[in-house]
């Protein structure tokens, strides 16, 4: 899941989040969690006024940002110093997974 500016989102993608009318939780419902979007909805969402959008997967790379692997790297090194202990070890996999899961490409179908 990756939240984006509007302007680098792509036909294709799929929302990960719906787009509400504001930030408050009880707005209206603009676009709902797993639509497809295409070119004529990104274009009225942008007259809308939103500026950005949670999409599955992570197609988009943003300046500054940490690769997948210097992600790894960083959780590997940040448990260096517990690793003769199980459950943190335990917690470090679980720490990975998710990292990874949130990397994922959304499914091409």
């Amino acid at each position: 899941m990756q939240n984006i500016p509007i302007s680098l989102a792509k036909a294709g993608m799929v929302l990960a989040k719906e787009i509400k009318n504001s930030a408050d939780a009880s707005a209206m419902t603009i676009c709902g969690k797993g639509i497809k979007l295409t070119e004529p909805l990104i274009d009225r969402l942008q007259r809308m006024g939103i500026q950005s959008l949670v999409v599955e997967g992570h197609p988009v790379h943003v300046e500054g940002e940490a690769s997948l692997e210097e992600m790894l790297t960083a959780l590997d090194r940040r448990f260096s110093s517990v690793e003769d202990d199980p459950l943190m070890m335990k917690i470090k996999d679980i720490y990975r997974k998710q990292i990874q899961r949130a990397r994922e490409e959304p499914d091409a179908g």
